[in-house]
């Protein structure tokens, strides 16, 4: 029995020449970590960004507020006896 010159190794082990021209590069273990403080700089960003808009949206908020409460006491009078008296509807 000869021997067969074709398959002679176990996955990747082929018998054949070195291959050259491969480069391999690798990453320290303290590289490997992207997602490393992400969580705490999301939250103080966040924060940051939120504390920011404060006084634009507040102001918005405020404005929008003080035309819906007027508007609801508005409302309110001229569906009551007393709005329908000064309108002189009854």
């Amino acid at each position: 029995m000869g021997h067969h010159h074709g398959y002679q190794g176990w996955w990747g082990h082929m018998g054949g020449p070195t291959q050259r021209g491969i480069v391999t590069y690798m990453l320290s273990p303290f590289e490997q970590k992207p997602f490393a403080g992400a969580l705490n700089n999301a939250i103080f960003n966040t924060s940051r960004r939120v504390a920011s808009q404060i006084p634009y949206v507040g102001v918005a908020f405020g404005l929008g507020y003080l035309i819906y409460s007027g508007a609801n006491k508005y409302h309110a009078h001229l569906t009551s006896k007393a709005g329908h008296a000064e309108a002189g509807d009854h």
